[in-house]
């Protein structure tokens, strides 16, 4: 049903069965690893391994997330939406029934990181097509801003959520509580036009080959560079007793150069094959759309500072704040419940502002969000007082999503949506690894540094400074790991207990510190992203269906 049904239609529960059925599949995929993340330390516990095979299997979810969206989205090119979507869905059944039963960490990294992500991976690109083939106008734009709200909310609820069944029941769960969502979303899929392709299976092996040892190299750098520098190597990177550091460099500075490399290889790739009439991942012609590309420019500077953001956020919170799980769910609520709101309801404020000049004014309200919180940012920060500043920050994000993703995905023809959204889920995802690595090495750096130098002059009146102080960072983060309150309080207990209390004051005082550097640091990621939206086109394209849409520049 599109918005050719007038009257009533656009009020009834019908006309929006699409756009529930797209936000809630998106707030699945949001959802599941929001609340692993929180989850970490029981399941460590439960299946006896280690914090560093969880997080690495979270970083395989992601990397195949990454690195299969875009092949994901081009097979809607010869499998019609609904079929996909419920191939997809049934598939993540399995991976989320087995990681929920998963005995040991072989079997949870198999059903969570390999199957769900490679299901997520088809079925998150079909969200931005059932919005894109369902609807026209002013409700395509409000369905997308809606769809933008959802996952902040996912993303802010997810901590909540996840720390409330692990304290209260298991981290399984949360697991097999995603089967209920599965079961919603595949009931409402017949509300979903079906429409078969005609189209032959042709594959573009070079391309999909290209695109996703791209990707893989770039988050695999990224991945790298936490534990071994993103220049300089903090620690020797060895491969069966061989010490590799090319030209003195850190490894993760080299696998992100070949990653580049790879796709500007798949561009040139892409370009040859249309040229030539073969099969295509990607059209050149969608990269070449002025509007897409910009647009798909400002989403991955805009993955940076959110990235950033959730994940400094619940760390300071928790670790230096002692905030549980729930608290930390609850300080961001305002955030989450700001952007679902204005999201929807500011679609159509396009008729009287420029799409971007709304997009540009959410992002100075982010920023001002944003410093409102560094100034707030201490040791006695109450939830009352991040009210405002969380809500400010949530008012910014719901007037730059939902104005986005409308003017990005109108860009491009319909019949090369999934292709679109693939692109733009692809980028944001290298966006969220980039922002995430960036923030984490930024903050765990600045707080073990801050130690150092608390320590340093706690014990001796002094402070070290270059070469020394690097090493001792670097040591500290090697044999303690006092990033949460608990660590933090254990580190202390092993100290005489006159010293006790002024340690675990310098401990947690570091991290203070280190949070305000890095909520800056996320400023100055959104003051890109604000360049970025500069070259965003003042009038929104205007679609004409299965054909590539006008591109009007300022």
């Amino acid at each position: 049903m599109t918005t050719t049904e007038s009257g009533n239609a656009e009020a009834g529960f019908r006309f929006w069965a699409p756009a529930i059925v797209a936000g809630t599949a998106l707030f699945l995929g949001v959802l599941d690893t929001t609340m692993m993340n929180v989850a970490v330390p029981s399941i460590v516990a439960d299946l006896d391994t280690t914090v560093n095979a969880m997080h690495g299997a979270i970083a395989v979810y992601s990397t195949v997330m990454a690195a299969l969206i875009v092949p994901g989205g081009a097979l809607r090119s010869v499998v019609d939406t609904r079929r996909l979507l419920v191939i997809s869905l049934l598939v993540y059944s399995v991976g989320t029934l087995l990681a929920g039963a998963s005995p040991n960490m072989l079997t949870l990294f198999v059903g969570w990181s390999i199957i769900e992500g490679i299901a997520a991976a088809v079925m998150l690109p079909l969200t931005y097509s059932i919005i894109v083939e369902n609807y026209e106008g002013s409700a395509r734009t409000k369905a997308f801003g809606a769809i933008g709200g959802v996952t902040a909310v996912g993303t802010a609820i997810g901590p909540m959520i996840g720390g409330v069944l692990t304290t209260f029941g298991s981290w399984r769960w949360g697991l097999f509580g995603e089967l209920g969502l599965v079961l919603v979303v595949l009931a409402l899929t017949r509300y979903l036009d079906s429409q078969p392709s005609d189209r032959q299976v042709s594959i573009d092996i070079g391309g999909t080959v290209l695109s996703i040892l791209g990707v893989v190299t770039i988050v695999g750098g990224t991945l790298l560079a936490g534990r071994y520098g993103w220049v300089r190597p903090l620690r020797p990177f060895v491969v069966s007793g061989v010490r590799i550091e090319p030209l003195g460099f850190s490894p993760a500075i080299w696998s992100i150069a070949v990653g580049v490399a790879l796709l500007a290889l798949f561009v040139q790739w892409e370009t040859r094959q249309a040229r030539a009439g073969r099969p295509l991942l990607i059209p050149p012609s969608v990269l070449r759309t002025r509007t897409f590309a910009a647009g798909i420019a400002t989403f991955a500077a805009e993955s940076l500072f959110l990235s950033g953001f959730m994940f400094s956020m619940p760390v300071f919170l928790q670790s230096a704040l002692g905030y549980s799980a729930f608290q930390t769910g609850l300080a961001l609520l305002p955030f989450s419940v700001a952007t679902l709101l204005v999201a929807t309801i500011s679609t159509g404020w396009r008729a009287y502002v420029a799409p971007k000049h709304i997009v540009q004014g959410g992002l100075v309200l982010m920023a001002a969000g944003l410093l409102g919180l560094v100034a707030l940012t201490d040791l006695d920060l109450t939830l009352l007082e991040m009210v405002l500043p969380m809500a400010v920050i949530g008012v910014g994000l719901g007037l730059f999503t939902g104005q986005l993703v409308d003017l990005t995905m109108s860009a491009v023809p319909s019949s090369e949506a999934s292709v679109a959204s693939g692109v733009i889920n692809s980028l944001s995802q290298l966006g969220y690894a980039f922002g995430t690595a960036v923030t984490g090495s930024f903050l765990l750096a600045g707080f073990y540094g801050n130690v150092v130098d608390g320590v340093t002059r706690f014990a001796t009146g002094s402070s070290v400074s270059g070469d020394e102080r690097r090493q001792l960072v670097v040591a500290l983060e090697d044999r303690v790991d006092a990033t949460t309150q608990a660590q933090q309080e254990a580190f202390v207990d092993q100290l005489p207990a006159e010293t006790r209390e002024q340690l675990l004051d310098v401990v947690r005082t570091a991290m203070e510190t280190a949070q305000r550097r890095v909520l800056l640091l996320i400023v100055v990621f959104v003051l890109l992203t604000l360049v970025a939206a500069s070259l965003l086109p003042t009038v929104r394209p205007r679609r004409v269906s299965g054909t590539k849409p006008s591109d009007t520049d300022d």
